[in-house]
């Protein structure tokens, strides 16, 4: 499946349960020779009352992540269809997720709230303004980046907001901001333009993942990161890549709510060589 491009291998463990293991996710994400995504998801039955499934999420790089909102909305969408109702409720590491049906092949996923305080993102140290902080980076080829904003949708973003997204090549600099000392878990990293309160344009380096032609938390980070430094209202629709997110951040209770196009590409067997890798004898399984 697939969220404004970012594409995504969809385990279905609800009925008997898969191993996930790092190498094995990099065998499959791999584009020349596994299947390629950009992360591995696996469904499993919902932990709880009222919760209809539950998602965990790897990148490409094998590492564990706590959400992934373009995922999301493609495993909501696919357990809407199965139902038939007009609502699901997504587990995930990050939290219950409330997403609804908003058209076709179109969901609105309620991402609750951004966190500003620097221990929630994590940073290393204290930074008493969050909109705003200095990472001491300027690339010798480019324009100096500055100033920019962090926040946490779930995970750790960084936005920088610039004149032209285009001026810098974030598959040089995103590496090298995503590890920066400051982020001890690493960071997304976005480049913002906005063009009016309404409309940002974005470009985004995923953390694990590399270049993305979309990411549902990192649109939602930037539309409240925007709107927390009145350069955006709080409702802005922000153009990556693959598309466009309408961010929705809802003044009565601070909650997120994004709505955005979801696709089922194919379904397929994984061969057995993906499955186990030969490496695999000197690998721990992820996480349970």
């Amino acid at each position: 499946m697939n969220g404004l491009g970012n594409d995504f291998v969809i385990l279905d463990a609800r009925k008997h349960p898969v191993a996930v293991y790092p190498a094995m996710v990099r065998a499959i994400a791999d584009r020349e020779d596994g299947i390629g995504c950009d992360q591995l998801v696996r469904l499993e039955p919902g932990h709880g009352a009222g919760m209809d499934i539950f998602m965990r999420i790897w990148n490409r790089d094998g590492g564990e992540v706590a959400a992934c909102g373009n995922a999301t909305r493609c495993v909501a969408g696919l357990v809407i269809r199965e139902t038939g109702k007009a609502q699901a409720i997504v587990g995930t590491k990050a939290g219950r997720l409330l997403c609804t049906a908003s058209g076709p092949d179109r969901v609105t996923v309620d991402m609750g709230r951004a966190r500003f305080d620097w221990r929630e993102i994590p940073l290393t140290r204290p930074v008493a303004d969050t909109s705003e902080i200095v990472l001491g980076l300027d690339p010798a080829d480019a324009p100096a980046l500055f100033g920019p904003s962090v926040v946490n949708i779930g995970n750790p973003h960084c936005i920088f907001w610039v004149e032209d997204v285009k001026t810098f090549d974030l598959a040089e600099i995103g590496p090298v901001l995503e590890h920066h000392p400051i982020f001890p878990e690493g960071a997304n990293i976005s480049l913002a333009t906005v063009i009016d309160s309404e409309y940002i344009v974005a470009r985004v380096w995923e953390r694990g993942a590399g270049l993305t032609r979309a990411c549902g938390t990192a649109a939602c980070a930037i539309a409240a990161a925007a709107a927390r430094k009145g350069l955006a209202s709080r409702g802005a629709r922000v153009a990556l890549p693959g598309g466009e997110l309408d961010i929705g951040w809802r003044e009565s209770d601070d909650h997120i709510l994004m709505t955005g196009a979801f696709a089922h590409d194919h379904d397929g067997i994984l061969p057995p060589q993906l499955l186990e890798p030969a490496t695999s004898h000197a690998l721990t399984p992820a996480t349970p």
